[in-house]
């Protein structure tokens, strides 16, 4: 997708739709003062006579307006000004090109950079614009025998009423389309069923994405037999059960002026399919069993956009992959496992198996001398508990990491929530027959879980990511959100210092 940037009187553009942002209380923006004047005051005429409710999300399809060269008019509500913070704007973009997508057009051009947010500048309302466009344009029909039309929508002009604020406008375009870009590859790796989509699917693609990337990308895949003799017993364990083969995969991108500046890593959790082992879990929604490699899909997402924007930065990317199946191979509750770091670990529940293959993930990455780790696991359903759908769960053993995280994440607005990794809690993984227990009991299940990683992240900055309430939603709107993409592509822009997209920025 396209998002060239114009400064021209948006009255004189041409599009298939243009799109203007209005609130409530009837005072105009400047794009929208501008197509007023020119329009013999149809916008105005509307919103005072009540033919146009610009509650928060409404959007009201005009076809044709006078005085304009656009082939329609598009409204869309913002509701209040004191309603306007990020959710909200986000909530005007995403109605916007929700009903864009719908249309028979090519093109659009949308006035979205006037809308005042509080301490955000025209970049990051560009860069949101270009994100939800992606978002709205996404469709997975890979498997429908009719699949419905794709949305037509290829090029959004960024209009802005400021000639100073174009080059914001176009590079926070730019960061938009590489994130939309790398949310929509987790989406479809996610939405993909867990009979193609497996440990050996995921390392073609990574294969894949290094082949397409013109020496950008060198990708490396350690299978079963390498995993034995390097020691990854933790991560085999996990796969025993299934006929489908582990897989780890290490991706490496080097773009950081200094080639041996240490690289920051990425670890995802790739679970393809978890019936829980052993530990079987109840048949209600297990399909969405599925998208346990969703942590894998978000740094697979990661490095899409890290290709297609190219900070400056040096990256990592490990995906421990595997499929939980119950069989007479499988891994029995009260299994003793040795991992790689040489830790034995004592199996009360083969449920809690994304730990173990993250475990010899972490371990392995240790040989890069990274300047940070990061994983990214659907691990616990305990945190969807505590937060809800909301925020990711975040615990680290480094408190400017997890405070550089938590900025990444507010920029992106794509928000987690730190949570303690205290000594007290590492008491509940105490086992009478092994270094520790896979499991510490029902009492902060998303902590114990991350105490148990942070036994194998001692050597380096370590954070974790528990994305088991953010990677997807249930019901009718089924599927994977490609969170947190953009929470992840924004520390990695971050930590390479090409980000102009920051909160309160000048």
């Amino acid at each position: 997708m396209e998002f060239p940037v114009q400064t021209a009187n948006p009255a004189k553009v041409e599009t298939a739709c243009l799109v203007v942002p209005v609130f409530k209380d009837g005072e105009l923006l400047p794009a929208a003062t501008k197509l007023d004047d020119a329009s013999e005051r149809l916008i105005g005429q509307l919103i005072e006579r009540g033919d146009f409710d610009a509650r928060l999300g409404n959007v009201q399809m005009i076809p044709f307006a006078p005085g304009l060269n656009a082939d329609r008019l598009m409204l869309v509500g913002l509701g209040t000004r004191d309603q306007c913070q990020e959710s909200a704007y986000r909530k005007a973009l995403d109605a916007a090109f929700t009903a864009l997508a719908a249309l028979p057009a090519d093109d659009a051009a949308v006035a979205f950079t006037d809308v005042p947010v509080p301490d955000r500048e025209c970049d990051w309302k560009a860069r949101m614009a270009a994100e939800a466009a992606h978002r709205a344009v996404y469709r997975f029909n890979d498997f429908k025998s009719e699949p419905a039309p794709l949305p037509r929508l290829k090029r959004v002009t960024l209009l802005v009423s400021e000639a100073d604020n174009a080059e914001a406008a176009r590079e926070g375009g730019r960061i938009g389309d590489g994130i939309g870009q790398g949310i929509n590859a987790t989406r479809t790796l996610g939405n993909l069923p867990g009979n193609v989509c497996t440990p050996r699917y995921l390392a073609e693609r990574a294969e894949t994405l290094a082949a397409e990337s013109d020496g950008a990308l060198t990708t490396e895949v350690l299978d079963e037999e390498a995993l034995e003799a390097l020691g990854a017993h933790s991560l085999l364990s996990v796969g025993h059960g299934s006929a489908e083969p582990s897989r780890l995969i290490v991706m490496k991108y080097q773009g950081a002026d200094d080639p041996d500046e240490p690289p920051h890593v990425l670890v995802g959790k790739g679970i393809t399919f978890d019936s829980g082992g052993i530990s079987l879990k109840p048949g209600a929604a297990m399909d969405e069993m599925k998208f346990d490699m969703c942590g894998a899909a978000s740094v697979f997402g990661a490095v899409t956009s890290t290709l297609a924007i190219k900070p400056r930065v040096n990256l990592i990317a490990i995906v421990a992959s595997a499929e939980n199946m119950p069989d007479g191979l499988a891994t029995k509750p009260g299994d003793i496992i040795r991992t790689l770091k040489g830790l034995s670990v004592e199996v009360l529940n083969t449920d809690a198996e994304g730990r173990l293959v993250l475990c010899d993930a972490l371990t392995y990455a240790e040989r890069f001398e990274p300047a940070s780790v990061v994983d990214i696991a659907t691990l616990t359903g305990a945190v969807i508990i505590g937060l809800g759908h909301h925020a990711t769960g975040l615990m680290a053993n480094d408190d400017d990491l997890a405070l550089d995280l938590l900025d990444a994440g507010e920029t992106a607005w794509d928000r987690a929530w730190h949570l303690p990794l205290w000594d007290e809690y590492q008491e509940q993984l105490d086992s009478n027959f092994a270094d520790l227990a896979n499991i510490g009991g029902r009492p902060a299940g998303s902590i114990t879980a991350g105490c148990f990683l942070s036994r194998f992240a001692d050597k380096y900055p370590w954070a974790h990511l528990d994305i088991a309430g953010t990677a997807w939603q249930s019901g009718a709107q089924k599927g994977a959100s490609g969170r947190p993409v953009s929470l992840l592509t924004q520390y990695l822009l971050d930590r390479a210092g090409d980000s102009r997209v920051e909160v309160g920025e000048e």
